[in-house]
Protein backbone atom coordinates (compact mmCIF):
# COMPACT_ATOMS: atom_id res chain seq x y z
CA UNK A 1 0.00 0.00 0.00
CA UNK A 2 1.33 3.41 -0.98
CA UNK A 3 1.26 6.16 1.59
CA UNK A 4 1.74 8.89 -1.02
CA UNK A 5 -1.54 10.79 -1.28
CA UNK A 6 -0.45 13.63 -3.56
CA UNK A 7 -0.25 13.74 -7.33
CA UNK A 8 2.94 15.00 -8.96
CA UNK A 9 1.32 18.34 -9.87
CA UNK A 10 0.23 18.77 -6.24
CA UNK A 11 3.75 18.06 -5.01
CA UNK A 12 5.27 20.56 -7.47
CA UNK A 13 2.84 23.30 -6.39
CA UNK A 14 3.56 22.62 -2.70
CA UNK A 15 7.32 22.66 -3.19
CA UNK A 16 7.16 25.90 -5.17
CA UNK A 17 4.85 27.50 -2.59
CA UNK A 18 7.13 26.43 0.25
CA UNK A 19 10.20 27.87 -1.47
CA UNK A 20 8.40 31.15 -2.18
CA UNK A 21 7.19 31.50 1.40
CA UNK A 22 10.62 30.70 2.81
CA UNK A 23 12.25 33.17 0.43
CA UNK A 24 9.84 35.93 1.44
CA UNK A 25 10.58 35.31 5.12
CA UNK A 26 14.31 34.63 5.04
CA UNK A 27 15.27 37.26 2.44
CA UNK A 28 13.55 39.95 4.47
CA UNK A 29 11.06 40.79 1.71
CA UNK A 30 8.34 40.58 4.35
CA UNK A 31 9.68 42.00 7.65
CA UNK A 32 8.47 41.68 11.20
CA UNK A 33 6.10 39.14 12.64
CA UNK A 34 4.64 38.18 9.29
CA UNK A 35 8.14 37.43 8.01
CA UNK A 36 8.79 35.14 10.97
CA UNK A 37 5.44 33.45 10.34
CA UNK A 38 6.41 32.84 6.69
CA UNK A 39 9.76 31.39 7.80
CA UNK A 40 7.95 28.83 9.92
CA UNK A 41 4.89 28.07 7.80
CA UNK A 42 6.90 27.77 4.58
CA UNK A 43 8.33 24.46 5.74
CA UNK A 44 4.89 22.81 5.83
CA UNK A 45 4.14 22.79 2.09
CA UNK A 46 7.82 22.20 1.28
CA UNK A 47 8.13 19.10 3.46
CA UNK A 48 4.74 17.66 2.54
CA UNK A 49 5.57 18.20 -1.13
CA UNK A 50 8.95 16.51 -0.82
CA UNK A 51 7.55 13.57 1.12
CA UNK A 52 4.36 13.26 -0.94
CA UNK A 53 2.12 12.71 2.05
CA UNK A 54 -0.19 15.29 3.59
CA UNK A 55 -1.58 14.57 7.07
CA UNK A 56 -4.65 16.75 6.41
CA UNK A 57 -5.39 14.78 3.24
CA UNK A 58 -5.04 11.55 5.23
CA UNK A 59 -7.36 12.82 7.95
CA UNK A 60 -10.02 13.87 5.43
CA UNK A 61 -9.41 10.77 3.24
CA UNK A 62 -8.52 12.93 0.22
CA UNK A 63 -6.12 11.85 -2.52
CA UNK A 64 -5.00 13.84 -5.53
CA UNK A 65 -3.14 10.91 -7.02
CA UNK A 66 -4.80 7.96 -8.69
CA UNK A 67 -3.55 4.70 -7.21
Amino acid sequence: MSYINQASWDRIVRIALGIILLYLGWAGVVPGGLGVFLKVIGFVPLITGLVGWCPLYALLKVRTNKV
